[in-house]
C-alpha cells in the first residue's frame, strides 16, 4: 500500500462509506473508488465487500486498520502541532518520560520550572522506556528520559539517577516495621509485581532466583503506580519502582529499601544531531537539583 491508498483506506474505514471518504478527502466519488481498486489490485485481496448496498470491512481490513489508523493519528499530532507552532501556543519543553518520572520527580520539576517562566509551555509525554526512545530518535521530542536498557546509535545517554526495585506496603504490614528487607524474607508474603513483558520484571526474577525463593505473586501489573494501590489496599508487599509513593504523598503506604539492592539507572536521552535548546538546557540543570534536594542524589 502506498499513502494515497492508506488515506482512501482509513477515510473509508472511519466514514463507512466511498462517498464520505469523498467528501472527507475533498475529491469525487469515482475517484475513491479508483483508488480503492487499484489498491485491492495491487495486495491482492479484498478489502471490502458490498452487504445490502453498503460497504463491509474484510477481516483482512480490520486486521491492518490499526496499524494504518496509528499511522494517521501521528500524522494529525503533526498537524497539531504545526498549528501550535504557527498559533505561537507550543513551548519550548519537549519531553517524554517513563510512565514513573512523568508522574512523579517530573512534573514537580515541570511545574516549578514553568512557574518562574510564565511564557514557556510543555509538552509533556508518560509512555513505556521503548516508546520514549522511538519519540527521541524520530525527533518528536527534544528529550526523553527512561530506564536502561536504551540502545539506538542515535542517541546519547547520560546517567539521571539510579533508582530501583523496592517494597512498597500498608503501613501496617508485619515487614513495614523493618528498616529494609531482605529479598529471602519475602517468601511467607503475598508479592505484587510487574508482568513477564515488563521492564523491570527480569530484575525482580533475578533477585527473587538468587535468593533461592518461590514467591508467592497473586497479582501482576504493567505499571507501578497499579502495584503501589493494590498494595495500599493490603493485597500485599508490592515490588516496583517506589518513587511515585513519595511524589505523591500516599498516606497509609510505606516503601522499605530490598537487601540487596535492585538498582536500575535512570537516563536522559538525546538525540545526537538534534539541535539542543539553551531552554532545555536550563531545564535539565532545574531537574538534577529537584533530584538531588528529593533524593539526595
Amino acid at each position: 500500500m502506498n499513502l494515497r491508498h492508506m488515506e482512501v483506506f482509513h477515510a473509508i474505514m472511519r466514514t463507512g462509506s466511498v462517498t464520505g471518504a469523498a467528501r472527507a478527502l475533498n475529491v469525487t466519488q469515482p475517484a475513491v473508488s479508483a483508488v480503492l481498486k487499484h489498491c485491492e489490485s495491487q495486495l491482492k485481496m479484498k478489502l471490502f465487500a458490498r452487504v445490502s448496498g453498503r460497504l463491509q470491512p474484510t477481516a483482512e481490513a480490520k486486521a491492518i486498520f490499526p496499524e494504518i489508523a496509528a499511522i494517521f493519528g501521528r500524522v494529525e499530532a503533526v498537524n497539531a502541532l504545526t498549528q501550535d507552532l504557527v498559533g505561537g501556543r507550543l513551548g519550548t519543553l519537549s519531553v517524554a518520560a517513563a510512565f514513573p518520572i512523568a508522574n512523579g520527580y517530573l512534573a514537580k520539576a515541570v511545574a516549578t520550572f514553568i512557574a518562574e517562566r510564565p511564557n514557556v509551555r510543555v509538552a509533556l509525554q508518560s509512555l513505556t522506556s521503548p516508546q520514549v526512545l522511538d519519540r527521541v530518535v524520530h525527533r518528536e521530542v527534544e528529550l526523553g528520559i527512561a530506564y536502561e536498557p536504551v540502545v539506538s546509535s542515535e542517541v546519547g545517554t547520560r546517567v539521571l539517577m539510579r533508582a530501583g526495585i523496592a517494597c512498597v506496603m500498608a503501613a501496617d504490614h508485619p515487614l513495614a516495621r523493618r528498616k529494609e528487607v531482605a529479598v529471602r524474607d519475602l517468601e511467607p508474603y503475598s508479592i505484587i509485581t510487574y508482568l513477564p513483558q515488563a521492564l523491570f520484571r527480569l530484575y525482580v526474577d533475578r533477585a527473587l532466583s538468587a535468593a533461592g525463593i518461590v514467591p508467592n505473586i497473586i497479582a501482576q501489573v504493567s505499571l507501578s503506580l497499579t502495584g503501589i494501590m493494590l498494595a495500599r489496599h493490603g493485597a500485599g508487599v508490592a515490588l516496583v519502582e517506589p518513587l511515585l509513593v513519595a511524589s505523591m504523598g500516599l498516606p497509609g503506604t510505606v516503601t522499605r529499601p530490598l537487601k540487596p539492592r535492585i538498582d536500575v539507572k535512570t537516563l536522559l536521552i538525546r538525540h545526537k544531531t538534534a539541535p539542543q535548546s539553551r531552554i532545555m538546557t536550563e531545564f535539565v540543570t532545574h531537574l538534577t537539583r529537584t533530584i538531588a534536594a528529593e533524593h539526595g542524589q
